[in-house]
């Protein structure tokens, strides 16, 4: 069964963390809320809490096959833990699907990580998004590689889709080229 890891901070926009945990559970993928402190509840931007079951400091990330990264106010927050950061680094270094969605990527610009990447956003960090060398596109998802973007919550059923799909294709032999 294949694990991801959900990235959380207080102010989190509520559906982009919901609706991706309910769906990969639903998926039959283990879900792991990773914050800046373990036990700790973090309240969405509408009051929904999720308890961090892990700090990065714990994440073995070669057990995880995919990290997702919810927007609201949280990016803002979680990109000034240096740990968050390297988290999110590490994940993308070691051939993880990530998936960010609304401000999510405000954790990838920190990472340095969309320099010459198709990508998409919530239109309030386009200039960022653009200022950190990404290739903008207004649409619902764009997968580049093993980076999912996504601008805002209409569009999570496009975005789940994705993260499950090359999950699944992860699953399949496809991530280690074996098929």
């Amino acid at each position: 069964m294949a694990k991801v890891l959900l990235m959380i901070e207080k102010g989190f926009e509520d559906a982009e963390a919901i609706y991706p945990y309910y769906r990969m559970r639903e998926a039959g993928f283990d879900v792991a809320i990773v914050g800046p402190s373990t036990g700790t509840a973090y309240h969405g931007k509408y009051g929904y809490p999720f308890i961090a079951d892990i700090e990065p400091a714990g994440v073995q990330i070669n057990d995880y096959a995919a990290l997702i990264i919810p927007g609201g106010q949280a990016p803002e927050r979680l990109r000034v833990h240096d740990e968050m950061v390297e988290l999110v680094k590490a994940a993308y270094k070691a051939g993880l699907v990530v998936a960010a969605i609304c401000h999510g990527p405000q954790m990838l610009i920190e990472g340095d990580l969309l320099r010459g990447r198709n990508a998409t956003c919530y239109k309030s960090i386009l200039t960022d998004m653009l200022n950190a060398g990404a290739i903008y596109h207004d649409l619902p998802v764009i997968v580049d590689g093993r980076m999912i973007t996504s601008r805002m919550p209409v569009d999570l059923p496009d975005f789940c889709h994705q993260i499950v799909a090359l999950i699944k294709d992860d699953e399949g032999g496809k991530k280690n080229g074996c098929c």
